[in-house]
């Protein structure tokens, strides 16, 4: 190759490696999944898991740990005794049927909102996390400016629809940590943002601060979702209280719910996936029947997270065959009961590294050809969960943005079909310089954010930087370019004097 041609190629490669040109897509901000859902089981076989959960629910029941859940359980026609409710498999149908299909949330920032189910698909990033992790500093315990990053990150990609609760910050007393988390979310993005269910205090100042950030009236702000909140069962077979009031105030607020039994196979559920299967099913409808039975058409959405775990240490495994025929069928049964379906992207790698890659790969895989509507943790989660990634995050939304385009409908159009620049070409010639490659040169291919395509010896002369590397390039490069989203200073204002008389009132009270 001349040495002309090398030059040119490398600065085409240049051009290509700066993140400002990736960020932003507009068709990206809302996908829909053009393809039918990979079936892992026949119909027969799902009737059957969907049958032998109701079993469950009727014959061993749930324990159920909140008393005034209990009674509305018990209200709605369920036999409660102690504190083991046993579900009347038709009732249950019933509530369930009430819950809708497609849930659309409202966010801040205009062209922002996220919609689920029917085929709708909605992004979120990683949450949840205790540590913090680039290649500057290493893993570390999360901090506030940790979370304030990561909002920055996840702002500046179209890829991203939904903002998780990333990494905890750790510098800020739990009782107060909710308030700065929410405040940092509605800030510093206009993106949809989370709450955690940590008690009914936190959770009324959370939807305060999203209320008063959106410039809606409390009216207003229960009669569509503007959030959402993970409510995670005790498998096997347990509701925990803060985890039935968190699912009851979501419902009374309008907002999203999706309930999300942790069923690792092997462990906390049956070592065969049918078996974890049965089990994450009845623990799903019987949070999602209570949501109903506070609220008829309450918003919610059917979680999955069965995974197994390494039979030879007990650590869980993600991103593994299991996970991912468990992703297949865990879509048929969100189907089977006309919900919206949540799945996530995770990984056991410790390192942002191949296994990382090729692991979230075949979670991604599971869950979006699977059919699901509300993809969590799909940038930046690490070490199964416990580290939120700067540079992971960057591969991430690189494979995010893929499967965009891969969802992006092909047209069959005249000029599409290209016949009159075949004929000009004829026998043996190429297509580089006529006028049909030429008018769509720019954007005919998906450009990548990540991926370095230059050969050996341009990429040797710029260093030999690795994916790893180069994501924390434009980590770095995306938090100097951000730019924060326009907010009325008088929301902001009131937003601060709500955080400054609630932290003097001492925040609130996490345990209840």
């Amino acid at each position: 190759m001349s040495t002309s041609r090398r030059k040119g190629r490398a600065s085409r490669q240049a051009a290509r490696s700066s993140s400002a040109v990736k960020a932003f897509d507009q068709a990206w901000r809302q996908w829909k999944n053009p393809y039918p859902p990979i079936k892992q089981f026949s119909e027969d076989q799902i009737e059957a898991i969907h049958l032998a959960s109701l079993k469950v629910l009727s014959d061993t029941g749930i324990k159920v740990l909140s008393e005034p859940a209990r009674t509305a359980y018990a209200a709605a026609g369920m036999t409660v005794r102690e504190d083991i409710v046993h579900f009347d498999p038709d009732r249950l149908m019933e509530l369930i049927a009430q819950a809708p299909g497609k849930v659309t949330m409202h966010a801040r920032g205009n062209g922002r909102d996220a919609t689920i189910g029917q085929g709708h698909v909605s992004v979120c990033t990683t949450g949840g996390t205790p540590n913090f992790s680039d290649l500057q500093t290493g893993r570390r315990p999360g901090t506030l400016d940790a979370l304030n990053s990561f909002c920055k990150l996840a702002q500046r990609f179209d890829v991203i629809h939904i903002i998780g609760p990333f990494v905890e910050p750790q510098d800020i007393s739990p009782a107060l940590r909710h308030l700065h988390m929410t405040r940092s979310v509605m800030s510093l993005t206009d993106k949809v943002p989370f709450v955690f269910f940590r008690g009914t205090q936190a959770v009324a100042d959370a939807y305060e601060l999203i209320r008063i950030a959106n410039g809606i009236s409390r009216e207003a702000f229960t009669e569509r979702p503007f959030s959402y909140s993970i409510a995670n069962s005790n498998s096997p077979l347990m509701l925990d209280d803060l985890m039935c009031k968190g699912i009851m105030d979501a419902a009374q607020a309008g907002q999203l719910m999706v309930l999300t039994p942790f069923t690792l196979s092997g462990a906390m559920a049956p070592v065969t996936i049918a078996g974890a299967l049965v089990l994450q099913n009845a623990e799903a409808l019987a949070g999602l029947c209570l949501s109903q039975i506070i609220r008829p058409g309450a918003p919610v959405c059917y979680g999955s997270f069965t995974s197994n775990v390494d039979m030879k240490t007990g650590a869980p495994a993600f991103g593994t065959p299991e996970y991912t025929k468990a992703a297949f069928a865990s879509g048929q049964l969100a189907r089977r009961y006309n919900l919206p379906l949540r799945s996530s992207g995770v990984t056991a790698s410790n390192a942002p590294d191949a296994q990382a890659a090729y692991e979230m790969q075949m979670s991604l895989w599971g869950a979006l050809m699977g059919g699901t509507n509300l993809l969590l943790h799909g940038a930046g989660w690490l070490e199964g969960g416990l580290t939120a990634s700067a540079e992971k995050f960057v591969i991430d939304v690189e494979m995010l943005q893929m499967f965009a385009e891969l969802f992006k409908p092909l047209s069959t159009s005249p000029d599409d079909l290209a016949l009159d620049a075949i004929a000009s070409v004829g026998h043996g010639g190429h297509f580089f310089g006529t006028e049909h490659t030429l008018a769509r040169f720019e954007t005919a291919f998906y450009s990548p954010l990540l991926s370095d395509w230059s050969n050996f010896e341009n990429w040797s002369e710029r260093g030999s930087a690795d994916a790893t590397q180069r994501a924390n390039a434009i980590y770095l490069e995306t938090l100097d370019r951000y730019e924060e989203p326009q907010m009325a200073p008088d929301r902001l204002e009131e937003m601060d004097a709500f955080i400054a008389r609630r932290t003097e009132e001492g925040g609130a009270d996490i345990s209840r």
